[in-house]
């Protein structure tokens, strides 16, 4: 017999978004006692806190800088996976980076693609958080990335993920893989047919969710239930 769940919602917040329902399909990651499947991708502090989604990851095409890190922290109401360098920003000061995030309260720390592994191993000795790190390529040493002290795989290799989820999970049966879930319910069921644990889901921006809300108010309408 299916569970009864009860669901409780105000006026003025059933209007948050929500990920994929196909989603809690998969296994999910435990981290500190909390399993977590869907993970959305942003860094729109009005979207994380309008979402149904597990945890956030919060990585952007910038510096990382520690002030960003403190303001999504001070928002978010569910755990947070902060970008923390490792491109651009290497050595020592990805370390510190990732003590900062520790600090304010990340539940993980993520590390672009090209970060060394020496990084890596650098800022496992420091933290007492999950490192992720993020694959894009079948040509990425994942043995070496383990080994230096990466515990989640974050692979976001556009058209070719679920062929790269599907192989290192065939080589790392354990391993927690967080993978992006791509444009649809179809290619969401298949990155998690092909082993992710997580899901990373994109939102759509405020652009996208105002246009309609706009076109009903220019028509004299109000939003839509």
């Amino acid at each position: 017999m299916p569970k009864f769940v009860p669901e409780f919602q105000g006026n003025l917040r059933k209007h948050m978004l929500m990920v994929p329902e196909c989603i809690k399909e998969c296994s999910g990651i435990r981290i500190f006692g909390k399993r977590i499947k869907s993970i959305v991708f942003t860094t729109d502090v009005s979207i994380i806190r309008n979402i149904n989604a597990d945890a956030v990851i919060a990585v952007y095409p910038f510096t990382p800088q520690p002030i960003i890190t403190q303001s999504i922290m001070s928002v978010a109401d569910i755990p947070v996976f902060c970008g923390v360098g490792g491109g651009l920003t290497t050595g020592k000061r990805v370390v510190n980076l990732a003590l900062h995030a520790e600090f304010q309260g990340a539940i993980g720390v993520v590390l672009n693609a090209p970060t060394p592994d020496k990084t890596i191993k650098q800022v496992y000795e420091s933290i007492d958080i999950p490192i992720v790190i993020t694959v894009v390529s079948e040509r990425d040493d994942i043995a070496a990335r383990l080994k230096a002290g990466a515990g989640i795989l974050n692979i976001s290799a556009a058209g070719k993920t679920v062929e790269i989820v599907r192989k290192v999970r065939q080589e790392f049966p354990e391993v927690a893989i967080i993978a992006t879930g791509g444009p649809s319910e179809e290619s969401i069921k298949a990155t998690i047919e092909a082993g992710a644990n997580a899901i990373t889901w994109t939102p759509p921006t405020n652009g996208e969710l105002f246009k309609g809300i706009m076109d009903r108010y220019r028509q004299g309408l109000p939003r839509e239930d």
